[in-house]
């Protein structure tokens, strides 16, 4: 069993910023790729960030430049630096790991509960 918790999320104003953390627990051997995404009330769930266990990233255009993604793996957790924060990256933030688990041999997805993050005055 694996878990994913994120936190850091809150009440921004506009221009501000905010870093998120998610910290995975339980029976890891190995995370590979983690990741970012969120969802706004009425929309889809976005894609924002990727990490691998190498440090490559990938973003989505409509935070590249503003957010940056980053990880320990030390720690098993990624974390989300949002810079120049608009009232449009209003959403529940979750974070995502692709985990193999102690003793297993398959690569399964886990999901974080997600955490609230509101920018507006």
């Amino acid at each position: 069993q694996v878990q994913l918790v994120e936190s850091g999320g809150g009440l921004v104003q506009p221009g501000g910023s905010l870093r998120l953390s998610c910290a995975a627990s339980g029976r890891i051997f190995l995370i590979y790729g983690m990741g970012w995404y969120r969802q706004a009330p009425g929309k889809q769930r976005e894609l924002l960030a990727v990490i691998t266990s190498g440090g490559r990233t990938n973003y989505s255009d409509s935070v590249k430049g503003r957010f940056t993604i980053s990880r320990d793996n030390g720690k098993n957790t990624v974390y989300l630096q949002m810079n120049s924060l608009k009232p449009e990256d209003t959403a529940v933030y979750y974070c995502n790991a692709d985990v193999r688990v102690v003793g297993g041999m398959k690569r399964e997805d886990y999901w974080g509960q997600g955490t609230q993050v509101t920018v507006s005055s």
